[in-house]
């Protein structure tokens, strides 16, 4: 067993590690020179307190927290491999909670829980290629659950320069201090409740697409070339 795998094991590391992170997180986001665009589209939801299920890409999780309006309660889904955990431990210090599981592989427990939360009013979120990709390709669990909550799908991402991108199956980016960096909402995408499975097919091939481009926009608003899809 590697040492990394051995101390992400140990729950007092892990636990410092994550307070690591969300330091890093802060330094980033109060160091930086940081906008939002299209910031009306999440707004009226948070105003009224309307659920919405929000959508971003594995590789551009770490910002995500910053984009939230703080005090709005949301639940993040992550898978219950050691990453999910370190994620999860993470958000908590941004007051975000977390649904273990996946909508895809065994998941029906985790899709039941997601929409008992939509049901109630609160918004939930998902990064759709999670949590082992490929890499900004939409699984259709995301369009099945926007399709039995009547809840819609806002997508989101952010973009940082100067930054590094790891070599991970996401090409996971991390901002650096000092920077600056840009956030981008997207439209809301409602899928009608009648929708086939073919219609499924077409609106999950749609926020791929609309995903990737809000990706490509945000690279090239921070002068640093896309991370292209797998």
């Amino acid at each position: 067993m590697s040492l990394a795998k051995q101390l992400g094991k140990n729950e007092a590391i892990r636990g410092f590690l994550c307070w690591l992170a969300s330091l890093y997180i802060r330094l980033v986001w109060g160091s930086g020179r940081w906008q939002v665009v299209n910031a009306h589209v999440p707004e009226p939801f948070w105003d009224q307190g309307k659920p919405f299920i929000l959508a971003f890409w594995h590789g551009r999780l770490i910002m995500m927290m910053k984009c939230w309006r703080r005090g709005m309660p949301i639940h993040m889904l992550i898978s219950h491999h050691r990453d999910g955990l370190l994620i999860a431990r993470t958000s908590a210090h941004f007051g975000i909670s977390t649904i273990a599981g996946s909508t895809t592989r065994g998941g029906a427990g985790a899709l039941r829980a997601l929409l008992k939360m939509l049901k109630s009013g609160g918004c939930v979120g998902i990064t759709p290629d999670g949590p082992k990709g490929p890499r900004m390709r939409a699984t259709d669990g995301i369009v099945a659950l926007a399709k039995l909550s009547g809840c819609p799908i806002i997508p989101a991402t952010y973009s940082a320069s100067p930054r590094r991108l790891l070599n991970s199956w996401d090409r996971f980016l991390v901002p650096k201090p000092f920077g600056k960096g840009v956030f981008i909402w997207g439209e809301p995408i409602t899928i009608p409740r009648d929708a086939s499975d073919e219609d499924l097919e077409g609106w999950r091939l749609h926020l791929e697409t609309v995903m990737n481009d809000l990706c490509d926009q945000a690279d090239r608003m921070v002068g640093e070339p896309p991370v292209p899809p797998a």
